[in-house]
């Protein structure tokens, strides 16, 4: 990975940290005070779901610039691999969670077949041309929306399945964001 693949990734990872923060303008707390993080951390369903558009829109674009600017298939990291690197590490500072699933194309990695309920009608909902998919399960705001794959991702995603039909092909990002009870 170049350096300036590097810094990008970086960027765009301290951008979601900060979009994810629930309180931006809250007085830090006094040092000796030992807040719950995961407490700390919930936010209220309508908060989630405008952050779930926001960093859907983030990650897109990010995989598309890295995409077209930063990718040389002289063994270069892939863009999307790339990005689960940010989604672990956004995971680990703010306990948002995101990941790619398959949706009208072969996965790329068994990683990315849908696995949850939620992610296996996700998949349905964004094939049969939904903007976005969402529920509230188990403390979370779960949010999928759909990424079009472009003309250098098809001929990967489908050269063990020839493209019979003219719609387009997807892959799907899944948010979740820890929401407090209502």
């Amino acid at each position: 990975m170049t350096t300036r693949n590097l810094c990008v990734l970086t960027l765009v990872g301290v951008i979601v940290a900060f979009c994810s923060r629930p309180h931006l303008n809250a007085d830090p707390p006094a040092k000796n005070d030992t807040p719950d993080p995961a407490a700390e951390r919930r936010v209220p369903v309508a908060v989630a779901r405008d952050r779930a558009e926001l960093m859907h829109e983030l990650f897109a674009d990010t995989l598309d610039v890295v995409h077209h600017r930063y990718f040389r298939r002289e063994g270069a990291v892939l863009p999307a691999r790339a990005m689960e690197d940010v989604f672990t590490r956004l995971e680990k500072r703010s306990n948002v969670k995101a990941r790619w699933i398959a949706v009208n194309t072969p996965a790329m990695s068994v990683n990315h077949e849908p696995e949850t309920a939620f992610e296996k009608k996700a998949a349905e909902e964004l094939e049969a041309g939904k903007a976005a998919y969402s529920r509230v399960e188990k403390g979370y705001y779960l949010e999928a929306r759909p990424i079009p794959l472009g003309a250098g991702c098809v001929g990967c995603h489908t050269k063990l399945s020839p493209i019979t039909d003219k719609k387009p092909r997807l892959a799907g990002l899944v948010i979740a964001i820890p929401v407090k009870d209502e």
